[in-house]
């Protein structure tokens, strides 16, 4: 094969025919094919000579983020690389040589890998720890020492239990490549710095068609079920989280990926029952069969959501006893909702809530017109509470529909995060599929009346041509005050933020640096928030912290079906803050990310990933934070000072608008007045200064500073979005409270008023 001129110059320096590294070299620029080419000599240089290390490096930081491919030649160099001065070494990187099986898009030359698999099968097999079991059983597979009854495989499954070793067994009867494949399925994307490049992406997808997994995932779903119900029946002794070991846990979770995927028709009961069993001790113990198992399941749920695994998760989340579990399954359920805006075809399929029983005289009715509720009816006439007769006759099935009530809310909010999730989506979703739900009468809809011609709506009917969500980054201002209006009218509340949805537009500021944008850098967060927050949304990002390599981090989405990707620097400020920077597009060209200009980059991707980051600069800001002066850093008040009451961002801009359509409905109305910044609130006392972006307060005349750490407010004010943090609600209850500023009786207020 021939090397391109920036692998020939790496090769050289690689092997030692050169001692100076290239100056203006590129290495982004090398080939999945020179990386391939490279990876040999790079394992082979000697730790001695200073510009090898430096190339060595550079292809290694390649591999990191990019995949590269083998030629038959390669693949055979890289094995014998691998052999070479193995005692010396101690480190076989057998990963490496496994991994090049499945990048060989010619085929690998099996039969020329025996001999040096052998040699690092023999050599493994000398120690006493095996680190890389599903490795080591592909490099066996080359070298023909596996099978039913070969060491390799014994001392593999050795002490393993059950399930782990049925999954063992299975992979006998694979070839090396297949097993190599199930190896870097199994291997988290976290661990590329030690496997020495990045797993494929489209491993766990390709495992789910290897021979005879999908009927192994059924068994193995089927005998984990059967187990902890035997834990239940007391068939089995009940020891808190020794339902099953370390492998088996793992095990499950792989065979719930898989079923997951392939979106099994026996799956939801099955795993109903499951997770419900895993998730609660038998006895009245605050513990568990097994949080692995519960957690692996939802981990395979984020890659492949159903809204019946969700609902499930939400069930077992009810009904588990340990203290630490509700808290960590709401965090991960957060994901797995928001994964369902990549699998809208599934998301979809939601019961519409409408359910009728009759129980005795009495008809309970659970509606999903708006609000979901459970209501109670004798003839035509709608009761007030739970009729006596039935909760004393039919106890068990008022419970079972108040479980069904929360269900269908779970299942209603479900199908929201997931609209809302896939609103950067490129393709559109089968939408026709919400035709009855209630929710999608509740949301604003485009319909394509002819080719290139939209016209929106509220409500989706039974659609018979091409349909979208309404975006108003793709609407005339015009038409987005007319449909905010509307919604203020009819005090409709949306799902989601749709009508009222922030606009984000390029910046001359980002027109002119092109590359990148600094709309929200330089702010100082509460770090702890943030990352939560990137959990919430479905960001990717390491914790960074005050260690080395810790200091600065990068939170990452994927968009746009996975052919668009945002990321959010931030750095560790101090203890318990960070400092926000740029934000970054690139887009997946072949096998890598490439860096995008703003420009170039879908108006809704970067409507909505902009979208978010302001979220996390308005949510966690310590700006935001009415009391943060009297703990924060002195050496941060500066800035807290600064960007109280800044400029406003567009979620502040949309909050606004919001506010002036409220203003006029409201009783203190006459007191208030809106300026581009602030809510001017006149009491009797003062007259104050509300800002719009962080709810803070200044008092007229001279700006002093007014401390009040409200909550949302209590008057029946109809508002028209439900927004992270409450601010808009924040803001009408600190009006409220000082438009009647000589009725307030709080000393701590007071004070600062009459000062």
């Amino acid at each position: 094969m021939q090397l391109s001129p920036q692998a020939r110059s790496l090769l050289e320096v690689l092997t030692g025919a050169v001692e100076r590294f290239p100056e203006r070299l590129d290495a982004s620029r090398l080939s999945a094919y020179d990386l391939g080419a490279l990876l040999p000599a790079a394992h082979r240089v000697d730790s001695g000579r200073e510009a090898a290390v430096l190339a060595r490096w550079e292809v290694r930081s390649q591999l990191l983020e990019r995949q590269p491919l083998f030629t038959p030649a390669a693949c055979v160099d890289l094995f014998h690389a691998l052999v070479e001065d193995l005692e010396k070494r101690r480190e076989p990187r057998l990963s490496l040589g496994v991994g090049a099986l499945v990048r060989c898009p010619e085929g690998a030359p099996l039969d020329q890998l025996a001999d040096p698999a052998r040699a690092l099968v023999r050599f493994i097999m000398g120690q006493d720890r095996i680190g890389e079991p599903f490795a080591l059983l592909a490099a066996a597979g080359l070298a023909g020492l596996a099978g039913p009854d070969a060491e390799v495989a014994e001392r593999v499954a050795e002490g393993g239990a059950p399930l782990a070793a049925a999954e063992v067994e299975l992979l006998l009867g694979w070839d090396a490549t297949q097993r190599a494949l199930f190896m870097e399925s199994v291997v988290p994307a976290d661990y590329r710095f030690t496997r020495g490049f990045a797993p494929l992406p489209d491993a766990r997808e390709r495992v789910c068609h290897l021979p005879g997994y999908v009927e192994f995932a059924r068994a193995t779903m089927e005998a984990a079920e059967a187990r902890v119900a035997a834990i239940h029946a007391g068939e089995i002794p009940y020891l808190a989280e020794k339902a099953f070991d370390h492998a088996e846990k793992a095990t499950i979770g792989r065979a719930a990926r898989v079923a997951l995927r392939h979106d099994e028709p026996w799956l939801p009961e099955l795993l109903d029952s499951l997770l419900r069993k895993v998730a609660v001790a038998p006895t009245q113990a605050k513990t568990l069969p097994s949080q692995g198992v519960l957690f692996a399941i939802a981990h395979a749920a984020e890659e492949y959501p159903t809204p019946e695994a969700v609902a499930s998760l939400h069930a077992a989340r009810r009904e588990t006893r340990h203290a630490g579990v509700p808290k960590q399954l709401d965090r991960m359920l957060k994901r797995v909702e928001a994964a369902l805006g990549n699998r809208l075809e599934v998301a979809f399929r939601l019961p519409d809530g409408r359910v009728r029983r009759q129980l005795g005289e009495h008809t309970a009715v659970i509606s999903t017109d708006g609000a979901v509720e459970l209501s109670w009816w004798h003839g035509d006439r709608k009761l007030k509470t739970v009729p006596a007769a039935v909760r004393r006759e039919h106890g068990e099935e008022v419970a079972r529909l108040r479980a069904l009530v929360k269900q269908v809310k779970q299942q209603q909010a479900t199908l929201s995060r997931a609209l809302e999730a896939g609103y950067a989506g490129e393709v559109a979703p089968p939408y026709h599929q919400l035709a009855g739900q209630p929710i999608a009468d509740r949301l604003i809809w485009e319909f394509e009346v002819s080719p290139g011609q939209w016209h929106s709506q509220l409500g989706l009917g039974v659609p018979d041509v091409p349909v979208r969500l309404w975006h108003p980054a793709r609407s005339s201002p015009e038409e987005v005050a007319s449909w905010r209006e509307a919604v203020q009218e009819k005090e409709l509340r949306q799902p989601f933020k749709q009508a009222f949805r922030e606009i984000y537009l390029l910046t001359p500021a980002e027109e002119a640096t092109e590359a990148h944008s600094n709309r929200f850098a330089d702010h100082v967060v509460e770090y702890h928030k943030l990352y939560a927050l990137f959990k919430q949304r479905g960001w990717q990002a390491a914790y960074v912290g005050p260690w080395d390599g810790g200091g600065d981090g990068e939170a990452r989405r994927v968009m746009a079906g996975g052919r668009w990707r945002a990321s959010f620097s931030h750095g560790y400020a101090d203890e318990g803050y960070a400092l926000t920077g740029e934000v970054r597009f690139h887009r997946l060209t072949g096998d890598r990310w490439e860096p995008a200009p703003l420009a170039e980059v879908p108006p809704l991707v970067f409507s909505e990933a902009m979208r978010d980051v302001d979220l996390f600069v308005a949510v966690t800001s310590i700006a935001t934070d009415p009391a943060w002066l009297d703990r924060g850093p002195g050496r941060l008040h500066g800035h807290w000072r600064t960007t109280s009451f800044g400029a406003l961002a567009p979620s502040a801009e949309v909050r606004r608008d919001a506010l002036a359509r409220l203003l006029p409905r409201l009783t203190v109305a006459g007191r208030c007045t809106l300026t581009d910044r602030f809510l001017v609130v006149r009491g009797d006392l003062r007259t104050y200064k509300i800002h719009l972006g962080s709810g803070n307060i200044l008092m007229e005349p001279n700006d002093a500073y007014l401390c009040i750490v409200a909550g949302p407010s209590r008057d029946r004010v109809f508002l028209p979005f439900e927004e992270d943090g409450g601010l808009l609600s924040v803001i009408l209850s600190k009006a409220f409270l000082l438009a009647a500023d000589t009725a307030i009786d709080d000393p701590t207020i007071t004070r600062q008023i009459r000062a």
